[in-house]
Order: structure tokens, then sequence, then C-alpha cells
């Protein structure tokens, strides 16, 4: 036997009993600070956390000489002891690689199924999933939908987080090349509009060469899908190229700005939301229009709206996999659907 299996055999009582019910308090308590907020978080008695606090301390001065927390005094954050902010670590660690386990084991199964996607390409995974929800339905599959930004879209696919995931992307030739290790069904492919609210005599409507919009007041966003547009025409530090007058974290808030007439500008948009917001008519609004852009700057660049899976999961998996039978019936909502891009 190893020396590594003697010890196990070898284990603390104390260890033994302590449960994963007990470290998630523990976790919960180093978030909020004291055993009533995290009582007030897990839907408890603040005696039933101070109970478990109490045991873990016990026990852990027993097996290490030292209490995982200290009482500051009445309505003051427990102070966690160098063994307590261990423990804390060794226990986040544990839930995760646990939990990312049996999310694992889940999937494999085909018991359960994560679908990210931005606010605007909902309805592709809303009209794929009435064409199989029945059928999950009867078979007990857990068919999540998780918010992602367009920022997030490669890293919740690359660090596996979604099962497949729907969104909008910057596609230029050399780009493009991510897409070897993807299945990737692509529903709209357009060129970005200039949304303004500066009078036409200021800014014509003639195409917007994407040349000049150094001399442009714009509208930007710190990261996401226009972001990812300017970089990829004037570089990582485009914004110390351009003129910037608003800084934006979305897109509504940037429409907003405008409609306002509090900034004076323009912002880059897809082309349904630049002809969505110029076709509208509000007597209380400052009226905007959308101008074309001519991409003659390289390399080109469209913007691309579809559905992307890791093609070594759809591999991994059987026809009818509950992953395999979502992507049959997105690939079929594309042959029916017929978008405006």
């Amino acid at each position: 036997m190893s020396p590594t299996f003697d010890a196990l055999l070898e284990c603390p009582s104390g260890l033994l009993d302590m449960t994963f019910d007990q470290l998630r308090t523990l976790l919960v308590v180093h978030e909020k600070g004291n055993a009533l907020r995290a009582a007030r978080v897990l839907g408890r008695e603040q005696s039933s956390v101070q109970k478990q606090l109490d045991t873990l301390n016990r026990n852990s001065q027993a097996i290490c000489g030292e209490v995982l927390t200290v009482r500051q005094g009445r309505g003051k954050d427990f102070l966690f002891t160098p063994t307590g902010e261990t423990v804390v670590e060794l226990a986040r660690t544990t839930f995760d690689k646990w939990l990312e386990s049996i999310h694992w084991s889940r999937r494999r199964l085909g018991r359960m199924l994560t679908v990210g996607t931005t606010e605007f390409t909902l309805p592709i995974v809303s009209r794929a999933w009435k064409r199989v929800s029945e059928e999950f339905e009867q078979r007990e599959v857990e068919f999540k939908v998780a918010h992602v930004r367009t920022k997030d879209l490669w890293s919740r696919l690359e660090t596996r987080q979604v099962d497949l995931i729907c969104g909008s992307i910057v596609s230029t030739p050399e780009g493009d090349r991510r897409f070897k290790e993807y299945e990737v069904v692509e529903y709209a492919r357009g060129k970005a509009l200039l949304l303004t609210n500066l009078p036409e005599s200021e800014l014509p409507d003639t195409p917007v060469e994407t040349s000049r919009l150094a001399g442009i007041p714009l509208v930007v966003p710190p990261a996401g899908l226009v972001a990812d547009l300017l970089a990829t025409w004037y570089g990582p530090g485009f914004r110390e190229r351009l003129t910037v007058v608003a800084d934006i974290d979305d897109v509504h808030y940037g429409l907003s700005l405008l409609r306002s007439g509090f900034v004076r500008g323009c912002m880059i948009v897809t082309g349904s939301i630049g002809r969505g917001m110029a076709a509208q008519d509000d007597p209380d609004a400052v009226p905007l229009r959308a101008i074309p852009l001519h991409d003659d700057l390289e390399p080109k660049a469209e913007l691309m709206t579809g559905a992307f899976v890791r093609r070594a999961d759809l591999e991994r998996y059987d026809a009818g996999h509950p992953l395999n039978r979502l992507w049959a019936a997105v690939k079929e909502d594309v042959r029916t659907y017929k978008p405006v891009a």
C-alpha cells in the first residue's frame, strides 16, 4: 500500500465528519462577512449557520490547532484565520471540481444542455427549441439558456461553459480560420451602418468610408462587436486614433444618448438596428439617420450572425444526443427562416 492510501485510512474523525453543506456555509460566510447575512442568503436561521461554524471551528482546532473564524464583535465581519483562508480556498476548489464533473457527466448522458445567446440572437434559440421542446421534456432534459455578451462569446465556448452558442461576430478572411474546430450555421451576413443624430449639412447621406471614421465624433463601447470591428480596421489601440465623444456599456444606452441629443455624433450598429431606429418616428426624440459604411480598409470585415458548436462535441455523441438533436433543429430552422441582414 502507498503512503497516500495509508494516510487515507488514518484520516482524523473530524475531517471525515465534515460535510459539503458545512463547507458551503463556510464559503457563503466568507463571501457575506458574517452569520446573519449568510443565513439570509441560505434561507436559514442565524443560529443554524452559527452552529455549523462552531462545529467547523471545533474540528479545525482539534486537527490543526487553530479555528477557522473569529468573531470580531456585534455587527462586524468575522475574521478568517490563515487556516480558515486555506480551508476556504480548498472548499472553493472542491466545489468547482465537483460541479464541473457533475455537469460534464450530465451533458455526456444527455441529461443537461446549456445554450448561450446574445440578446439579439435569442429568437434563433427560441425557434430551434420549439422544434425539440416536446421531445426534451419527455426525456427530462434540463435545458438552460445563458445570456452571453458578444465580447464573451468565444471564451464561453472555449471554456465549455455552454454547449452551443448563438451570436454575432466580426468576420474576416483571416479571422474565419478559427472556425476550424467549430461547426457553424450562418444566419445573416452584412455590413454595419452608421447611426447619427448629426444634420445632413454636417454629415451627408452618402456612404462614409471607414478610413474617414477617425474624423467623425463616435459613441463607442469598450468591448464587443463594434469594438472588434474598429480594432479590425484601426488596430487594438483604435481609441487613440478615433474621436470618441462618449463611452457606452451597451447599445441601448448609446441609442438613448443619440436620441436625447445630449451627445452629438455617430454610433456603428448592425443593419437591422440602424434601419429600425432610423424608421422610428418619435416627436420627442432627436431624429436619427442610418448611413451606409463603405469599407475601404484592410482587412475587409463583415458582421456575421450565426450558431456555433464544437465539432468534437457533435462527433463525441450519437445522433440522438440532445446536443445533436438541437443542432439539427438549428440547421432546419435556417433553411426555413429568411433573416434580413
